[in-house]
């Protein structure tokens, strides 16, 4: 056991030695003006001559290097910055209160909508249900409850972030 152990970590190491492989890309540009980029040499295809990543870990991938702020960038004093928040803080909040009271009327009209069905009178006085246009008339309905609830969340997340 110790011996396939030893081959496995020796494995390992090699694999950690080899450079990262790169594959040659090549750009296609069809008879409709479409582009195709492949790493597939096909006919008419111009290979793309793209550098590799670097590979001393200058910058990993999804981080940006920061620079320093320079000096001359304008400055607001933490009295005006707690001013700014509490501003928008009021404001989200009233959108936050002005979407809650949209909700519930969004879900009345949904009640509304849902105690009355689509019918028509028929030949001879006979009552029909047209369920497409009320199963219609619900879908819009629960789409507009739907909005306004996502829209209560996303305010209450940025909210809460700012607290």
């Amino acid at each position: 056991m110790t011996k396939s152990l030893s081959f496995l970590v020796l494995g390992y190491a090699l694999l950690a030695q080899l450079p990262v492989a790169m594959a040659d890309i090549y750009k296609v540009i069809d008879e409709d003006g479409r582009v195709t980029y492949t790493n597939v040499p096909v006919k008419g295809a111009k290979k793309l001559d793209i550098d590799p990543p670097p590979t001393n870990g200058a910058s990993a991938p999804g981080r940006e290097v920061k620079t320093p702020t320079p000096s001359s960038f304008p400055r607001v004093d933490k009295q005006t910055q707690n001013q700014r928040d509490n501003t928008r803080k009021q404001i989200l909040q009233a959108e936050l209160d002005a979407e809650k009271k949209a909700l519930e009327e969004a879900k009345k009209a949904y009640e509304e909508g849902a105690s009355k069905p689509e019918v028509y009178k028929g030949a001879g006085g006979k009552t029909y249900r047209n369920v497409a246009k009320f199963e219609e008339k619900m879908k819009q309905l629960q789409a507009n409850v739907d909005a306004h609830e996502k829209n209560i969340q996303l305010l209450q997340k940025e909210l809460d972030a700012l607290n």
